[in-house]
């Protein structure tokens, strides 16, 4: 049986606030194996955004031990983890963070340039990205020439140019309608089912139930990890909108 791609063991992060400790995330221990889909969930305040930055190396933790792709991450310096992530996890926010003035294409390659990538492979690898998301005829398009589903489409396209092995999303359907939501959750389910890990972060029970498995955080500690029953088949909910309705 093959190693899990992401396992923690005791993993906490306290911040030092004010002359005080706040102990954001307390003594979590997981194994996620490769091609998991997780939604991750709980109240302002519960740790799963700490949660999310750890397991996405953006930060550091304070404690425990965390293995990613058989890799020890978590004494790494700021340089290490900045590598980590360009190497291995792609992100998407709610904020779709694009640039306004570039292309949806230029948008893309924008990991492939921190990576020094050659122009003319930055440029295929973009469009591939694009292509793969549907948007294969919208590369020059700006942002504001753009839908909202469209935009998040395009930073989908940027968190997958680099073939990550985690997806991590954040609330990636906040600010979208619930046919987009569902459009942008179809084609989570289908990045996952090529293979990708997809993480989600989310405070809507229906998003988390695409996913197979739920992780609930209160006051900073893990107080459930549950599979999902019966995952929502995206594709299905948005086949089902688009049937007109009977007069």
């Amino acid at each position: 049986m093959p190693a899990p791609l992401i396992v923690t063991e005791n993993l906490s992060k306290t911040y030092h606030i004010g002359g005080g400790d706040v102990r954001a995330l307390v003594d979590l221990s997981i194994a996620i194996p490769n091609g998991e889909m997780i939604a991750i969930m709980g109240p302002s305040g519960s740790g799963k955004s700490t949660c999310m930055n750890l397991l996405g190396c953006l930060d550091s933790p304070s404690g425990g031990s965390y293995r990613l792709d058989g890799q020890d991450v978590a004494q790494l310096d700021s340089d290490a983890l900045a590598s980590i992530r360009n190497e291995k996890i792609g992100f998407v926010f709610q904020q779709f963070n694009l640039l306004a003035r570039a292309t949806a294409l230029d948008n893309v390659e924008l990991p492939l340039t921190y990576g020094r990538v050659p122009r003319r492979l930055r440029h295929d690898k973009a469009a591939r990205a694009l292509e793969a998301v549907g948007l294969g005829e919208r590369m020059d398009h700006r942002p504001s020439q753009l839908s909202g589903g469209q935009m998040q489409r395009v930073a989908i396209a940027r968190a997958i140019v680099n073939s990550p092995q985690v997806l991590m999303a954040d609330e990636p359907t906040g600010a979208l309608d619930s046919r987009t939501g569902a459009e942008i959750m179809a084609l989570f389910q289908r990045l996952n089912g090529e293979g990708i890990t997809v993480i989600v972060v989310t405070h809507d029970e229906h998003v988390a139930a695409h996913a197979k498995r739920i992780l609930r955080f209160r006051d900073g500690r893990l107080v459930s990890d549950e599979p999902v029953a019966a995952p929502i088949r995206a594709a299905d909910a948005v086949a089902a909108m688009a049937v007109p309705e009977a007069a």
